[in-house]
């Protein structure tokens, strides 16, 4: 009915029967204006029944492309025991990435919609996160991933659903080794890292003079705290450096006990393995111990490089030691400072941590790889994705050990499956209180390194 027959009638029924048709229409134009970004709050999550039931309607099954807007799935830790400054700082890189495709005209003609959802660093959340976003929200993509121990599920879900998923910041070696053709990995590998780290401390005592007779290891009870101190310690022993580990649980916020453990211990260095506040507790509390980083060298976890909150929670922090992944910021690229630019302006954050960075190209190779794919099908996805040559904040981007050219066919382990082989590990430290991570000191190693660590309890 249009609005001549609505005039030219005087008939109550015609014009109420108008009026519902016009806002049809309305409720029709909004729902195809999507925005860049979505939250799936708590009270969306999936229901478990219905996802064991299988039940869901057809039209939230339907791929988002069917639905003129193409969704990508984030993946990130929003809220305890999870680590909610990383997942924040990626959340917030993976919208300016979103923003950035839309801006330059979507992806096959169509808008891109960031569906973010909390995975609260538990296996049993990111599992189901992960399928409420593939078979309730038809995102044909995931990306970002904080926690090994939600990354070792979500790949399961992303293979039995046969969907492409790229993960920022998961480094346990399983993840990639079961060579599933849907996942790829921008993160590094753990058993890598722990290489980095045990070298590190190796040149402290070899070449810096630091007594190093014993480490203590701090570790979270996970898919990424376990197996790191398992390939950490083993790695030590091979260096002639004993090592004693303790495990808690994640989230843990009273670490009394064990600093008590750790002090009788007489450790020469201190490694965090826990994530999220948990670390910042923990490195707190030892400060207030007398074993802190101002006592006993440390190398403090990652998540020491949101500077504000580590500032905030650990302020008697100076002199931690922190591993960063990727390169340093004199060594950034076009990509790079142009994210950083962006993501300041935003965040309001001087630096970018180092998930931001790959949770920011995380979201922009699964774009490009849409591209060259042409179409959003997944087979044609994954094969954009295994020739991919990706220019991002992280470098140049490259998965190649592939189908076409296996492990077994490459000679390398099967943890380099679809992983990205060169990211940048360096060690870094706080040398002065309340100093963002971007201007500390690069120690280690001696390609990066921009000035000396400060050895503190010699």
């Amino acid at each position: 009915m249009n609005r001549e027959d609505i005039l030219r009638s005087q008939s109550t029924f015609t014009i109420w029967v108008a009026a519902l048709f016009i806002g049809q229409l309305l409720l029709a134009a909004c729902s195809t204006s999507p925005p860049a970004e979505r939250s799936v709050s708590d009270s969306q999550q999936p229901d478990p029944a219905k996802q064991e039931s299988g039940a869901s309607s057809q039209a939230e099954s339907r791929p988002s492309a069917d639905r003129g807007v193409i969704r990508i799935g984030a993946l990130v830790p929003l809220s305890a025991p999870g680590s909610v400054v990383g997942g924040e700082a990626m959340r917030d890189a993976m919208i300016i990435a979103a923003d950035e495709i839309n801006d330059n005209g979507g992806l096959l003609g169509l808008p891109v919609e960031l569906i973010v959802v909390d995975s609260e660093g538990l296996p049993e959340r990111g599992a189901a996160a992960s399928e409420r976003l593939i078979n309730q929200e038809g995102v044909v993509a995931i990306a970002g991933g904080y926690h090994s121990s939600v990354g070792v599920v979500a790949k399961e879900v992303a293979h039995d659903n046969n969907i492409p998923v790229v993960f920022a910041n998961t480094w346990n070696d399983t993840i990639t080794s079961v060579q599933y053709p849907q996942v790829f990995r921008i993160a590094p590998l753990s058993s890598e890292v722990s290489a980095v780290d045990v070298k590190f401390m190796a040149w402290l005592r070899d070449e810096e003079g630091l007594k190093l007779d014993k480490v203590v290891l701090l570790t979270e009870n996970t898919d990424y705290g376990i197996p790191a101190a398992e390939d950490t310690s083993r790695l030590l022993n091979q260096e002639g450096i004993e090592s004693v580990t303790f495990g808690v649980d994640i989230g843990t916020q009273d670490f009394a006990g064990i600093i008590e453990r750790i002090k009788a211990e007489e450790p020469d260095l201190i490694m965090s393995l826990a994530t999220g506040e948990a670390s910042y507790n923990f490195a707190q509390q030892s400060a207030d111990a007398g074993i802190g980083p101002q006592d006993v060298p440390t190398l403090c976890e990652h998540v020491a490089l949101v500077s504000d909150a580590f500032w905030k929670n650990v302020p008697d922090g100076n002199n931690c030691f922190v591993r960063r992944i990727g390169l340093p910021p004199q060594l950034y690229n076009d990509v790079a400072r142009s994210f950083l630019a962006e993501y300041g302006a935003r965040t309001g954050k001087e630096g970018a941590e180092s998930y931001a960075f790959a949770a920011y190209d995380a979201v922009r190779i699964l774009g490009q790889a849409i591209i060259e794919a042409g179409t959003t099908d997944p087979a044609a996805v994954i094969a954009a994705l295994e020739e991919i040559v990706y220019e991002g904040a992280l470098g140049t981007i490259t998965f190649p050990i592939n189908s076409s050219n296996t492990p077994q066919q490459a000679g390398v382990e099967p943890k380099w499956w679809h992983q990205f082989p060169d990211p940048a590990v360096t060690v870094v430290q706080y040398q002065q209180p309340g100093e963002d991570s971007v201007n500390a000191t690069v120690v280690f190693p001696q390609t990066y390194r921009t000035g000396d660590p400060v050895l503190v309890g010699q």
